[in-house]
Order: structure tokens, then C-alpha cells, then sequence
């Protein structure tokens, strides 16, 4: 390759922006998804009703031994990319936000009785979307929080779109 040909290929695979080179925002609504897993045991019981009735309603899931299941977490935010980052959010920081909300209090423990904010709440895979958008909504800074999905099995899952606006 002669010594031109060099410098020109050189200066196309060169780090450093030329000043001529503008950012070109784009504009748009995105929703971007991060996905945890954690593993709980829960029991699905009614305590004002009798226990042939939670036998009958919940099943095997009614057990007073518990049972467990290894759910995923799926939390999608919904806004516009910033001009400067390229980002809507940036997905560490989602990650981080559902590790102190989510899984760091919920991974490894017994639902009913072991997480502060589910007290009194029926653990089943609809009450628990809810719960987690609640403890998850209020440090989401950018963007939007779109929907908490949890999948309790690979075939059964819950998703929540926030608060009904009445």
C-alpha cells in the first residue's frame, strides 16, 4: 500500500471525531425491557377463609409447607432516547434500581412472611406485579415506567401497565 493510501486509511479508522461530525438525535417513543430473575417460596391463603376453602381455591399452591418457583422480572420503561447519550435509560442503572427494590429483598425468601412490603398481600403472580411497580415507580428518573411483567412458570406470567387513571 503506497504512503498516501495509508495515511487515507489511517484517517478513516481514526478515533477522534472530525469537528465537521454532528450527533443526529432521533426522534421517538422506545420502550426498553431489563429482565431479572430471583428465586421465592410463597404460600397463595386466604386467612379469613377456612382451609377447605383455600384447599378448593388455590390448590396444591395453598400447601402450609410453601412452595417455590424461580421467577424472571420483566420491567419495560417507555420514553425518548436523550440527545446526548442515545439513551432512554441506561440499562445498569435499571438493573441497579431492580436489585435494591426487587430481588435483593425478595431472592431466597419466603414471600409471605420475610418481605416488609408484601405484609398482608396474597403473593399471587397478579398482587406481586403490583406490589413491584410500587416499590420500582418512584426511581425511575427517565422515561416512563411502561410495565412490570413476572413470570411465575415459563407459561404463566402477569403484567401490570400502572395505576387505572379514573
Amino acid at each position: 500500500m503506497s504512503a498516501q493510501a495509508q495515511r487515507t486509511q489511517s484517517s478513516r479508522t481514526s478515533a477522534s471525531p472530525r469537528k465537521a461530525d454532528k450527533v443526529r438525535p432521533l426522534k421517538g417513543t422506545v420502550f426498553i425491557t431489563r429482565q431479572v430473575h430471583f428465586n421465592s417460596a410463597h404460600r397463595l391463603h386466604n386467612p379469613t377463609k377456612s382451609q377447605a376453602w383455600n384447599k378448593a381455591q388455590y390448590g396444591l399452591c395453598t400447601n402450609p409447607h410453601w412452595h417455590g418457583h424461580n421467577y424472571v422480572l420483566e420491567v419495560t420503561v417507555k420514553g425518548q432516547p436523550d440527545p446526548v447519550t442515545g439513551y432512554l435509560i441506561d440499562l445498569s442503572e435499571l438493573k441497579r434500581i431492580l436489585n435494591v427494590t426487587v430481588v435483593d429483598k425478595c431472592d431466597h425468601r419466603n414471600l409471605n412472611e420475610e418481605v416488609p412490603f408484601l405484609r398482608g398481600i396474597i403473593p399471587s403472580t397478579e398482587n406481586l406485579t403490583i406490589a413491584f411497580w410500587q416499590q420500582i415507580e418512584p426511581h425511575i428518573k427517565t422515561g416512563k415506567l411502561y410495565c412490570v411483567r413476572l413470570y411465575e412458570t415459563p407459561r404463566n406470567y402477569a403484567e401490570f401497565f400502572g395505576p387505572e387513571v379514573s
